[in-house]
């Protein structure tokens, strides 16, 4: 089938650029030439970015054969709406499959899996926290399985969260084994506990079966492809500047993060698939990309003097389902992913100015989203 002619957007162009970036990195890319890659969420943000990576590294030279990407999605019609640009691409293939199902998909001879699908919205944890929880636990042992009953297993990559490490003491560095305690009767661990199980079932596989899975954590990632409803707190501030919006603070903006492009947490992806240890967990984020809330509110005005906005606050509404975090610090250690080449690169300012940028209308029309 040939290639839908998509209009080189804003949003389009970033991602080309960003790809251009994340295959740049040196990495064994040869390892996916004629390979079968399932990828899960590849119609949303992160799962997006690794089709669009394995998409392009036959044509950018990096791999001797195209990679085939199958592309499991609740709804194709609105994967495709979402993500224009892969609807029809040449080797990837959208087939509609729910993780909530308690059922192992036949996805025929596949090599890897990128399980990236998930609902990581704070909104959700509270309006659907059985819908949160299932694709992390049920979907990753159904893909497991899957990946299991194929004749050339090379490996499993679970994108994992920083939630997982739970409540930890305010101050220093999160590394790969600092845990704290997480409430499982608490709603809003829906996230967080199922991701530990997803982890723990990764874990489990390889040692049971030898299955070679790798663990990621990604630390507060941001960029283009979040949609307005996304509801945390970085693409909360972001689209309001692309609205044109004063920032809407709902806290007092102490919580710090550490903010990393989506880019840079594409390629620490892939370090952790291609060189890491199997069984092995990484944390992926951008300690110098670290910030205050309330600091990122500022950045962001600071980006754009010429929209004239500025930081308002407001009080949530307790009808939102928005459950907050209680977490306020959370800046890892990089270390192990460090070890294996991978750095970070892009800064907040670059990087946020790169998403709302992304989001500006195309050339000649009316609307780019």
């Amino acid at each position: 089938m040939r290639a839908a002619s998509v209009a080189p957007t804003p949003m389009v162009r970033t991602w080309r650029e960003d790809v251009a970036a994340i295959v740049g990195r040196d990495l064994d890319w040869e390892r996916f030439a004629g390979r079968r890659v399932v990828v899960t969420g590849a119609g949303g943000f992160l799962g997006g970015y690794v089709a669009r990576t394995l998409l392009a590294l036959a044509k950018l030279g990096k791999a001797s054969a195209p990679v085939q990407v199958v592309a499991p999605v609740r709804s194709v019609e609105r994967a495709a709406r979402r993500s224009p640009d892969l609807a029809g691409a040449p080797g990837l293939t959208f087939v509609e499959w729910d993780l909530n199902r308690i059922a192992v998909p036949d996805f025929g001879d596949i090599h890897y899996v990128v399980h990236a699908a998930s609902q990581a919205s704070p909104k959700l944890f509270g309006t659907d926290p059985v819908g949160t929880a299932l694709p992390n636990a049920v979907g990753t042992a159904a893909l497991l399985q899957a990946l299991q009953a194929s004749g050339d297993r090379q490996g499993f990559l679970y994108v994992s969260s920083s939630e997982v490490y739970g409540i930890t003491p305010a101050g220093g560095t999160l590394n790969e084994h600092d845990f704290g305690p997480l409430d499982p009767l608490l709603v809003r661990s829906c996230y967080a506990e199922s991701k530990r199980m997803g982890e723990n079932l990764c874990a489990s596989w390889t040692h049971q079966y030898g299955l070679p899975t790798y663990v990621v954590r990604p630390f507060h990632t941001y960029g283009p492809g979040l949609t307005e409803d996304d509801g945390r707190v970085f693409a909360d501030f972001a689209f309001n500047v692309v609205r044109g919006q004063d920032i809407t603070m709902m806290s007092d903006g102490s919580a710090r993060r550490a903010f990393c492009y989506a880019s840079d947490a594409t390629a620490g992806f892939f370090t952790a698939l291609l060189a890491g240890a199997p069984g092995a967990g990484y944390n992926v984020a951008n300690p110098s990309g670290e910030l205050s809330v309330l600091e990122l509110a500022e950045l962001l005005v600071r980006l754009y003097p010429e929209r004239g906005l500025k930081v308002v606050r407001h009080a949530r509404a307790e009808t939102d389902g928005y459950i907050p975090s209680k977490v306020t610090t959370s800046v890892p250690s990089i270390e192990p992913l460090s070890a294996l080449g991978w750095r970070p690169t892009v800064t907040p300012a670059e990087g946020f100015r790169r998403m709302i940028d992304a989001y500006a209308p195309a050339e000649g029309a009316g609307n780019g989203r």
